[in-house]
């Protein structure tokens, strides 16, 4: 493998650096080209409901009935995403959607494996996105009483409308692309002098031929000015 010369390498990064500069600023176009007009602001809304004592007649709640519900969150948060909970939150909220897409726009998680859980939803609409997060609340905890016949689910936090999207953020983006820009402009100004093979010095001259140089012939442009 061919040594590099890292101060020549270093000159040559020097002047190349309007090229990266280019390529730099063209991926940042593409790039606010993508993010402005291409794509699409998601939303996230999310509500949180906390399970409670699991008797309808009682406003305590014991040591069984916290052991009992840290048991049932994960079956829980598989009950959120059912079809057959979904399917009410579709009919109710009259969705133009799918059981299957609708639940890909759920995500179900306990909240610090506490009883608290969490329903958040990604939605192109911010209010459609607030609207299925609080009807999917109401409707698993009635399918909760009807399945097990205890009212130990309550609601602790409706979800509010997103006033921006998550999936857009201007400053992080642009930090990515100019980032991207350098990598992109370095690398290909890399290869360009890893298999560029003229000779551009006379000390270049004496690495390839083992041999000292007697002399030179200075190049001249037009006018007669040095190169």
């Amino acid at each position: 493998m061919e040594e590099i010369d890292l101060k020549e390498l270093f000159e040559f990064f020097k002047s190349k650096i309007g090229f990266i500069i280019s390529i730099t600023a063209v991926v940042c176009i593409l790039g606010s080209i993508y993010g402005f007009l291409i794509q699409k602001p998601m939303y996230q809304s999310y509500t949180t409901v906390i399970l409670g004592s699991s008797t309808t007649n009682s406003n305590s709640i014991t040591q069984n009935d916290v052991t009992l519900n840290k048991n049932l969150v994960t079956t829980y948060a598989e009950i959120v995403k059912s079809k057959r909970v979904l399917e009410q939150v579709i009919s109710e909220l009259d969705l133009d959607i799918s059981y299957e897409e609708l639940a890909d726009e759920i995500s179900v998680s306990s909240v610090n494996e506490t009883e608290i859980i969490k329903i958040t939803v990604s939605d192109r609409d911010a209010v459609k996105a607030k609207n299925i997060a609080n009807v999917t609340a109401n409707c698993f905890a009635k399918e909760v009483i009807d399945l097990y016949k205890m009212n130990n689910v309550n609601i602790l936090d409706e979800a509010t409308t997103a006033t921006s999207p998550y999936n857009i953020n201007i400053v992080k983006q642009l930090v990515i692309y100019i980032m991207i820009g350098l990598v992109l402009g370095c690398g290909i100004s890399f290869i360009i002098f890893y298999f560029d093979r003229t000779i551009k010095s006379v000390e270049q001259v004496e690495q390839k031929i083992k041999l000292p140089i007697l002399g030179g012939v200075q190049m001249y442009g037009k006018g007669g000015k040095k190169k």
